[in-house]
């Protein structure tokens, strides 16, 4: 394709629109692969997606590919899923949820997300669904934005409360979180005191510069 070829001299913009929840939603050929971009971020398979990958990394391929049951809150193109099906080989049933119809769509047509197996996408706010799922999880990725504003529930202690309930024993949760202010680490440092010892958490600052990653996995 010369759109893909052209894209390792400079960036190809096939799709711009916006929808009822991002001001603007694009996608763009870039050195060869299909990135989904919002007005100021990457939000799928550039580097949003070596961030994510590199949080997976760090709980560790080999545990993660045991893993039976799979939540992302935060779906976007899809980019984390297709990394944990086919790299990881992982063959959990993965639950995905994402609020905006728009992004489902283009995930579908671009990224062909609605081929992948064993994979249940739910149209859904985060916040809600967390609170109608009678499921738990392994593994539970928050990456739950508005281009590079995250909801203030995903910091509040009873979303917190509620998805350490989801989480099995010895499961993890990936929380990947920006840093563009003092506001945003005072935010991140309060969040990372509201665990007691029945989790080990760790922090990860400096990932793809402005984000920060949490793992945190329930011991008991």
């Amino acid at each position: 394709m010369f759109q893909k070829l052209l894209s390792y001299i400079l960036p190809i913009n096939i799709y711009k629109q916006n929808s009822a929840l991002n001001k603007s939603i694009e996608i763009t050929w870039n050195k060869g692969q299909l990135v989904l971009d919002s007005k100021n971020t990457n939000y799928s398979y550039g580097s949003l997606q070596r961030t994510l990958k590199k949080g997976l990394r760090l709980i560790g391929f080999e545990r993660i590919k045991n893993f039976e049951t799979v939540l992302v809150l935060g779906v976007a193109g899809g980019s984390v899923i297709k990394t944990i099906r086919n790299e990881i080989k992982c063959k959990a049933h993965i639950t995905g949820v994402e609020l905006d119809k728009k992004i489902l769509e283009i995930a579908n047509r671009y990224f062909k997300i609605n081929e992948i197996g064993n994979l249940e996408i739910v149209h859904d706010d985060a916040f809600e669904f967390v609170f109608k799922t009678k499921q738990t999880y392994d593994l539970i990725i928050i990456d739950v934005f508005q281009d590079t504003v995250m909801p203030n529930f995903l910091f509040e202690d009873f979303f917190i409360e509620r998805i350490n309930g989801l989480l099995n024993l010895n499961g993890f949760i990936l929380f990947n979180t920006m840093v563009l202010n003092d506001k945003d680490q005072e935010r991140n440092n309060l969040y990372r005191s509201k665990f007691n010892n029945q989790f080990s958490l760790r922090l990860y600052p400096k990932i793809e510069d402005h984000n920060e990653l949490f793992t945190i996995k329930k011991l008991f």
